[in-house]
């Protein structure tokens, strides 16, 4: 049995341990900020390591979570923390009403929430990352798998300082150049089509400024939908855990602002090629 609290679940027997040692441990911690850091340290004085579980967003941070949810790690999505301090997950919507969004694409295939999916657009020169059931991003340009699977950093620290040291995982900038800044598309509206046995999901692109640029390479910037398709997959975890592959779909002319792209399992071979 265990019992948790704050960012941490501990067994019966070593709950047992903590309270014999509240007086003289848990309370010679006055410098430690919350109830997480305190008990970590009085554990570690017991010898029991931190068994980090991914997927339970236990992170303490301001701001918008686009960064950490936009890349979420190869894990079952278990919990979000501190929903009340930062921005709602969807623009322009109270926090109440993004999380009933999100808990529609959670009905409709609830193992493949916020996976991360990446793939190239060879002809645009393109890199797409996809968090299922929440956000599309596409960056000009080649950004690697490696960088594209690090959070961005959108967010603040809980002294809300932009202090990227201050973090227990590796962050990335936002962008590294003015032409590679994300177009950023959210999640609308999702349904299940019986007849094709997938999922259809409309993301909307963000509004928001975006700074000149000279390069060359088509701009995203008139696309604004983009329909995904996808099949549920609910054995999702019963098999070795692998990034899901994505990809562009061919569209006529006569739809030049939505961009039709498709996600899932990776067939044999597939990788997320550069």
């Amino acid at each position: 049995m265990a019992y948790g609290g704050g960012g941490f679940a501990i067994s019966y027997p070593l709950a047992k341990e903590l309270e014999k040692m509240q007086d003289s441990c848990i309370q010679r911690y006055p410098g430690l900020y919350g109830s997480d850091d305190r008990i970590q340290a009085c554990m570690a004085e017991l010898g029991v390591p931190l068994t980090k579980e991914r997927g339970f967003h236990q992170y303490d941070v301001y701001g918008n979570l686009l960064g950490l949810l936009g890349a979420h790690p190869v894990t079952p999505l278990v919990s979000l923390h501190h929903l009340d301090v930062v921005d709602p997950i969807f623009p322009g919507i109270s926090r109440v009403n993004g999380l009933q969004r999100l808990f529609e694409s959670s009905k409709l295939d609830s193992a493949n929430l916020m996976q991360q999916s990446i793939c190239y657009d060879k002809e645009r020169y393109w890199s797409i990352s996809v968090s299922w059931g929440y956000v599309v991003q596409i960056i000009r340009g080649n950004v690697s798998p490696r960088e594209l699977e690090m959070p961005s950093r959108t967010f603040l620290n809980w002294y809300r300082r932009a202090d990227y040291t201050a973090y227990a995982f590796n962050t990335r900038p936002v962008t590294k150049h003015p032409c590679q800044k994300p177009f950023v598309y959210y999640m609308n509206t999702a349904k299940f089509d019986h007849s094709r046995n997938q999922i259809i999901g409309i993301y909307y692109r963000h509004r928001e400024s975006s700074p000149s640029c000279r390069w060359k390479i088509e701009s995203p910037e008139n696309i604004n939908n983009i329909v995904l398709l996808k099949r549920p997959d609910n054995n999702r975890w019963q098999k070795s855990p692998r990034r899901d592959c994505c990809g562009v779909l061919p569209s006529n002319n006569n739809s030049k602002s939505n961009l039709y792209m498709w996600v899932g399992s990776c067939r044999d071979g597939e990788i997320s090629d550069l």
